[in-house]
């Protein structure tokens, strides 16, 4: 099958930089869009796993007992990202954890809230500690933290932005040991994953989980105010916090989370060093 990228409007793509994207970021997803077995598997096991949680997104709303099994999800998780998930989508998954840490540290940070993420594994073993459910629990809990954005609030921002508890990604950094066996991209990893995780969470963990991406527009209006910029806003598929969905169309939803994240990540990134050199210049 002949490379995909080969492809003009993916050529296109990989040097359009209207929307804010470090490089590296650009590189795996153009590696993950030239994966042979997306384009043959993908479609087939999206359809099956999405008839399938349906099913177990049913069973689980029943008046029957819930349980969860957190650590057991994230080491068949784990597991499954170790012996089958690419190297790209490894280091994609790896690389939202530390832009969603960064970015809500950013916005605690700048509103004076004391409230910190340190959700920046480096490898797929670190995962089983700084797991996907604390991932959705720290999001939760920032918010819970910050509380009402509103003028009061907005009058404790400082004159500058605050960037103490920003950690900028480094992609050597990240381990991931390559083995034969990982060939499913990003999105067909993510499909298997999806009735894992219902089946494995409380029916209100899996709900608000898959719900806490809606979350991407207020943190861009958050954000927003702080730097100056109401644009952001155009960077969140995910809107309106106050309508909780079920898990139609979930595997887009996911997607685009990943992309809000990476985009607001890389505006504040480039916001930081732009900082950074006009003060050492003004220092000079």
């Amino acid at each position: 099958m002949p490379s995909k990228l080969s492809s003009k409007y993916l050529q296109a793509i990989r040097h359009d930089d209207s929307l804010p994207i470090e490089e590296e970021a650009v590189n795996l997803w153009m590696k993950d869009l030239d994966n042979n077995f997306r384009w043959v598997l993908r479609p087939i096991l999206q359809l099956v796993f999405a008839v399938l949680l349906h099913i177990v997104w049913f069973i689980k709303r029943l008046p029957l007992p819930q349980f969860s099994a957190h650590q057991f999800l994230q080491k068949t998780i784990c597991w499954f990202c170790t012996h089958f998930v690419s190297p790209e989508a490894n280091l994609l998954i790896l690389r939202h954890f530390a832009t969603e840490s960064n970015i809500l540290n950013f916005l605690a940070e700048n509103t004076n809230h004391e409230h910190r993420v340190d959700l920046y594994p480096k490898t797929i073993n670190d995962m089983l500690h700084n797991t996907f459910v604390n991932h959705d629990e720290e999001l939760f809990e920032c918010f819970i933290k910050l509380g009402k954005s509103n003028t009061s609030n907005l009058s404790k921002i400082p004159q500058e932005n605050q960037w103490s508890s920003w950690q900028a990604i480094n992609m050597d950094e990240f381990s991931i040991t390559r083995k034969k066996t990982q060939i499913l991209d990003f999105e067909t990893s993510h499909a298997l994953f999806m009735c894992l995780f219902c089946f494995l969470l409380k029916k209100d963990e899996y709900r608000d989980a898959i719900n806490g991406f809606n979350l991407d527009q207020s943190i861009a209006i958050r954000i927003g105010r702080i730097i100056d910029d109401s644009s952001l806003t155009e960077y969140a598929y995910n809107k309106y916090p106050q309508y909780l969905l079920g898990p139609w169309n979930l595997g887009q939803r996911f997607l685009m989370h990943g992309f809000f994240t990476e985009h607001l990540y890389a505006k504040l990134n480039e916001l930081r060093l732009n900082e950074l050199r006009y003060n050492e210049q003004q220092n000079k």
